[in-house]
């Protein structure tokens, strides 16, 4: 089945099953491979798009339901790393293997938009992304930053 997706500002068409996981049409139908597989079943966060500017986990979302929806995926976030979220993720060199950041990045971007300064408990509670090498407590600083940045 043919149908249209507002990715990163551009309209794709793509020829998939409906229920075609979102992931796979963003990585294999698009060519977007920021976005990352992890676990399949919407636990571990790698495959975080924004949808609407809400934090979704696209290995779960069959992508027929994100027609007629603004996706951004990590590509899209910023031409050059400018984003806020991004100059304070290199600020405090957050990534390690680096494989979840796409993920964790836009989940921050997701709850700044939500909340503009969180508290540590806030961020602990929302940002449910798993991160192995267990960068959390440089997560958490660099979202502090990029909201001071964002003021």
């Amino acid at each position: 089945m043919a149908f249209t997706l507002l990715v990163n500002g551009v309209q794709y068409g793509v020829d998939a099953e409906p229920e075609t996981p979102l992931l796979w049409v963003l990585r294999d139908s698009i060519g977007l491979t920021g976005t990352k597989y992890g676990c399949g079943i919407g636990q571990c966060g790698a495959c975080t798009v924004l949808i609407d500017g809400l934090a979704v986990r696209s290995c779960f979302l069959q992508a027929s339901r994100a027609i007629g929806k603004k996706i951004t995926t990590i590509e899209g976030l910023s031409t050059d790393g400018s984003h806020p979220v991004q100059l304070a993720w290199k600020e405090f060199d957050v990534p390690q293997c680096g494989y979840c950041q796409s993920g964790q990045i836009l989940a921050a971007v997701a709850l700044l938009e939500k909340q503009p300064k969180p508290t540590d408990a806030d961020i602990d509670a929302q940002m449910t992304n798993a991160c192995r090498c267990g960068t959390y407590h440089r997560i958490r600083q660099a979202i502090h930053r990029a909201a001071a940045l964002r003021a």
